[in-house]
């Protein structure tokens, strides 16, 4: 965090001072346990607990100011020191916006630049954000120098919480700042656009997740587009020109269009990053030849990423590295030399017993199901193929359709076996049967303790099982589990979520 002050942050917020006014905290948390020396604890509101609790314990790991909806007491009667707002969070994007102000104002100043680069999409954006921050953090000048640091969040951290803490990271050495933006609704992204002002917005899919609570896929898509509406005409839209609603979106951005594509382009085209010969490894790992604007060969990309659907991350990654002036030698250079930076995306897991393990449970909606199991399918030629599959929340009410889809599409690709859990997932489960799969090619387990042991008696040496849900559903630890037993516990860094994972 950029060094401001009590008063500072008191007139920034419109709240009230009830501290030191020189007092100046080092870094900001939500959560007390992640407190320490010289922190600004965000005492906020929740549905399970109020952050105002914990507001001695942040002290007592070393917290010097709260930012409180109230005043707090300590045990000798004294109020801790506060900046007393309205709304908490609300008065941390304030303080997230004159950050990124002050930033940019400093290294102008200096006569250097700090590029903001916005991220969204119903599916891959923390994919897209982990390849992009690894290219801009690798990227060098022509005497291997660079001026300046990458900032990018920690794991999902992409709605009103998130992406102010991870401004908060951001300092007036930071060259490129990389934003992933969720949403579960209209003017969502619209207030995280306006709070970080991105010079680069990336747009990847527009899918279905979550369509119950936007009311349709067209309010996803008319959300979504808040990003390249932000935009300034000096600024690049990255637009996914493989999706018909992604690439609609062009009219509604002052800025300059770079598309990108998997698809076979012919003739003279606006600016585009393309994908030819995209290919699988038996690996399973997307091959393709990347092509740059302005260049007529290929650049060579073997990922280390799992899954043919990657190879849109890839591109969206390379569009924006592009836009943000990077040389395409070190684009390509570095995509192939990164692989999955964040857990439970396309997870793999060799078992020493001959299991291997892929767990991509941190997230689902059809989009994302439906190519997972394509995945299952071709990595799982010659070998017994297992789909533990768990609920697509937050459907509306398309989720008994799209869950039977998908108990379709697994009999249909030859999956070996489908292990359903939940009760939210039994449509899925019936729709299996009903197509043909019956016997002990389908199976339904009430909860996750239930399909461990299923697991735990049925997997044999040389099976390939796929683990997916939605986050809310928690697959990921059965996979973890299934992949590392005994189970270690995961990191911070790994369960440091925002709840459901905001689209």
């Amino acid at each position: 965090m950029i060094a401001l002050t009590a008063a500072e942050i008191a007139d920034i917020t419109d709240g009230r001072l009830a501290a030191e006014p020189g007092i100046t905290p080092g870094s900001v948390v939500t959560d007390s346990r992640e407190a320490t020396a010289g922190s600004l604890y965000v005492a906020k509101p929740g549905e399970k607990a109020d952050g105002h609790d914990f507001v001695a314990a942040a002290f007592d790991r070393g917290a010097v100011l709260a930012l409180v909806e109230r005043e707090v007491a300590g045990t000798a009667g004294v109020n801790y020191p506060a900046v007393i707002v309205k709304d908490s969070v609300l008065a941390m994007g304030a303080l997230a916006a004159e950050s990124v102000r002050r930033i940019r104002a400093r290294r102008a100043a200096d006569g250097a630049a700090l590029t903001v680069i916005g991220i969204t999409g119903s599916a891959g954006k923390t994919t897209t954000k982990d390849l992009l921050a690894g290219i801009l953090s690798a990227r060098t000048d022509a005497d291997g120098a660079t001026d300046g640091t990458t900032v990018a969040p920690q794991g999902s951290y992409n709605g009103e919480i998130g992406v102010p803490l991870t401004v908060f990271k951001a300092g007036y050495d930071t060259r490129y700042l990389v934003i992933e933006m969720g949403a579960t609704g209209i003017g969502h992204i619209r207030y995280l656009a306006d709070m970080v002002r991105p010079d680069i917005g990336v747009v990847l899919f527009v899918g279905s997740a979550h369509a119950g609570e936007f009311g349709g896929i067209d309010n996803i898509a008319a959300a979504k587009g808040e990003l390249v509406e932000a935009l300034q005409s000096g600024g690049t839209a990255v637009l996914n020109l493989d999706d018909a609603r992604v690439a609609a979106m062009a009219p509604r951005t002052a800025a300059q269009i770079l598309g990108y594509t998997a698809q076979p382009v012919s003739g003279v085209q606006p600016a585009r990053v393309q994908a030819g010969n995209v290919e699988l490894t038996a690996a399973g790992h997307p091959e393709f030849d990347l092509i740059l604007p302005g260049e007529t060969t290929g650049r060579h990309i073997v990922s280390g990423l799992i899954g043919v659907h990657h190879t849109g991350n890839l591109l969206a990654a390379a569009a924006a590295a592009h836009a943000a002036g990077i040389p395409g030698a070190q684009i390509a250079d570095s995509l192939n030399a990164q692989t999955a930076a964040s857990r439970w995306r396309m997870e793999r897991t060799e078992r020493a017993d001959g299991v291997t393990v892929i767990n991509d449970a941190y997230n689902a909606n059809p989009e994302s199901m439906r190519a997972a199991l394509r995945t299952l399918a071709d990595l799982g030629r010659g070998r017994r193929t297992w789909a533990v599959l768990g609920a697509m929340l937050e459907l509306g009410p398309d989720s008994i359709a799209e869950h039977t889809a998908v108990g379709t599409q697994v009999v249909r690709l030859n999956i070996s076996r489908l292990l359903v859990v939940g009760r939210e997932a039994r449509s899925l489960y019936v729709s299996a049967v009903q197509e043909g799969s019956w016997g002990d090619e389908c199976a339904f387990a009430e909860t996750a303790e239930e399909a461990y042991g299923f697991l735990q008696a049925e997997l044999r040496p040389g099976d390939l099982v796929l683990f997916k849900s939605s986050n809310g559903i928690g697959l990921r630890h059965l996979g973890d589990r299934i992949a590392l037993p005994p189970h270690i516990p995961p990191t911070n860094a790994e369960t440091a979520t925002e709840g459901s994972a905001p689209l």
